[in-house]
C-alpha cells in the first residue's frame, strides 16, 4: 500500500496517495468538475498531458494545470467545479 498525504480539495480535508497528480487527487475525492465552461457545463480533466486545459485548478493560490502538477502535503486546492 502507498503512503498517503494530507491535503486539501475546496475546503475540505482529504488523504490521497503520495505522488498522484493533482487531477488524479481531485477525482479520487470524488469531485466530478474541475471548472465550468461557458454555458455552465462541468469540465474535468480530459487529455492527462497539459493540452486541453480542462483540468485548469488553483494550487496554494496559484493557477495550474491538475494533470502537470503534483500533490504535496498540505497542498490547498481550489476547483470552480
Amino acid at each position: 500500500m502507498s503512503a498517503t498525504i494530507a491535503i486539501r480539495i475546496d475546503g475540505r480535508d482529504v488523504r490521497v496517495a503520495a505522488g498522484i497528480s493533482v487531477a488524479a487527487a481531485i477525482a479520487q475525492a470524488g469531485v466530478v468538475a474541475t471548472r465550468r465552461d461557458v454555458a455552465g457545463e462541468p469540465r474535468a480533466a480530459c487529455c492527462g498531458m497539459g493540452v486541453c486545459f480542462e483540468c485548469r485548478v488553483r494550487v496554494d493560490g496559484e493557477e495550474a494545470l491538475g494533470c502537470m502538477a503534483r500533490v504535496a502535503p498540505g497542498m490547498e486546492i481550489v476547483t470552480d467545479g
